[in-house]
């Protein structure tokens, strides 16, 4: 199923975004590697900036040391990927297909270096959709998507359908 474009996340803006977003992060991790920020000065200066180009709450994001979660390029297309929004007629289908789409992973394959901003970073909408996910259903919990332990003692995870009845 093919998704209205108010669900889907918005690579145009996120692309646009994007190159200042990781230049303002990598600046920061040189500062940091040569003279330290002990008293954040510099980085409640950068988070202030990105929360200003991007509208988002920075303090989700670890600018200081990024490299212990993903790389620069993951932490800047998050960052510059605009949040999602609220919707109120999500057909069950959509939220089939949104939940389809975190529970599956789409891959492109690499040919040379010829891969869209859009394909470079799509294993990296997990948070966007749970983001989207938390915003327009009441009964979400991103613990149900968590594997579970049964009575037998069994490691199960919930069906894509399950998923849908649990949340819609």
């Amino acid at each position: 199923m093919k998704l209205r474009a108010e669900i889907l996340p918005n690579f145009e803006v996120a692309k646009e975004r994007y190159d200042e977003v990781l230049k303002q992060i990598l600046d920061y991790t040189a500062y940091c590697d040569e003279y330290e920020d002990q008293d954040q000065i510099i980085y409640n200066k950068i988070a202030a900036y990105l929360a200003e180009i991007t509208g988002k709450d920075i303090s989700v994001y670890n600018l200081y040391e990024w490299w212990e979660e993903e790389e620069a390029q993951v932490l800047a297309f998050r960052i510059a990927l605009p949040a999602p929004i609220t919707l109120s007629d999500i057909t069950m289908e959509e939220l089939r297909a949104v939940i389809s789409k975190i529970r599956t992973f789409d891959t492109f394959e690499q040919e040379g270096e010829n891969l869209t901003f859009e394909q470079e970073f799509s294993l990296y909408l997990d948070d966007y959709y749970h983001a989207w996910l938390k915003l327009n259903f009441k009964k979400y919990k991103y613990s149900l998507f968590n594997r579970y332990k049964n009575s037998k003692g069994e490691y199960l995870e919930y069906s894509i359908d399950e998923l849908v009845n649990f949340i819609y």
